[in-house]
């Protein structure tokens, strides 16, 4: 009969795909985890099917890994109920897009530190794409990026949309009523890093209009997006919320465009796994904070803020 060890080491082979990641996963050799696999085929079968670069469950093993998966949830809600102090324990490996530090991320923090007083955040500040690989091998629990990601292996939780605005310095462009497409690429322009959703958009849109732009400039950095606006080093294209104060003091206008731009839709995106059951809680969180921040921005424009 498999021991809840055993099960948790064939868990990550399954999940990671791969001998090596797991052993790293669990503390372990490479040889321990072959070991615990072979006793285990011993005893069921086949589990796993040995490829080039990694290994993928056979029938058999997707039956086990179903077992796996409800034996670990069940070891983590009995280890959480029976614990002495009554409090979830442990670390929540955030991973964040820029735009959502700048827009309500310290009160997530401050929302989880109320419920969750037992776990601590590890944030990091990444792009979507590189967050969606790193739930994928496991290096973080929870990232808030543009979504949905449509994996089997991965939840979704929405959390709000946002609409992306040309945004230049004052003077940068004249003032001549809405600005077309060709008018507004005459100047260079300033977006998230290329392989990001409003990069492709702006550059799909440039080919569709068989027009040359001057320049695309990006940067993983919003900060960095946003100082090179105000220096009038060329168009930002971005959320108008991110620069809300830029915006009230006059420092950057959002210019009227016959071109408009798809929204950002951001979810709260987690693997399915057993082993760290307070991340859906913190999903849920983050909701709330997206809706409170939401309906604040809503009340902020009807009272003309």
């Amino acid at each position: 009969m498999a021991d809840f060890r055993s099960l948790e080491v064939f868990y990550w082979v399954a999940t990671l795909s791969s001998f090596r990641r797991a052993s790293e996963q669990v503390n372990t050799t490479q040889p321990a985890v072959s070991q615990r696999i072979a006793a285990l085929e011993h005893e069921y079968g086949t589990l796993f099917e040995r490829r080039s670069r990694d290994v993928a469950l056979t029938e058999r093993g997707r039956v086990l890994f179903g077992f796996a998966e409800r034996f670990l949830s069940l070891q983590v809600e009995m280890g959480a109920a029976l614990a002495e102090t009554g409090r979830t324990m442990g670390t929540l490996r955030l991973g964040v897009s820029e735009t959502i530090v700048h827009l309500w991320l310290s009160r997530f923090i401050e929302r989880m530190r109320a419920a969750l007083p037992g776990i601590s955040v590890d944030i990091a500040v990444d792009i979507s794409p590189n967050m969606q690989a790193a739930l994928a091998a496991n290096e973080i629990d929870l990232a808030f990026l543009v979504g949905p990601i449509t994996l089997p292996s991965l939840a979704n939780r929405p959390l709000f949309s946002i609409p992306v605005a040309w945004i230049a310095a004052p003077g940068l462009v004249p003032e001549d009523g809405a600005l077309s497409l060709g008018a507004l690429i005459r100047h260079p322009l300033i977006t998230y890093p290329r392989n990001t959703g409003p990069y492709v958009e702006l550059r799909d849109l440039v080919l569709r209009a068989n027009l040359l732009p001057s320049q695309i400039h990006t940067s993983a950095s919003l900060a960095t997006i946003v100082k090179m606006g105000i220096e009038r080093l060329g168009i930002c294209v971005i959320p108008p919320a991110v620069v809300r104060d830029e915006l009230a003091a006059g420092a950057l206008r959002i210019l009227p465009a016959e071109q408009s731009l798809s929204d950002l839709n951001f979810t709260a995106t987690f693997a399915k796994r057993p082993d760290a059951h307070f991340v859906a809680d913190a999903a849920r969180i983050a909701q709330e904070v997206a809706a409170d921040w939401a309906a604040g921005r809503q009340a902020d424009r009807a009272a003309g803020r």
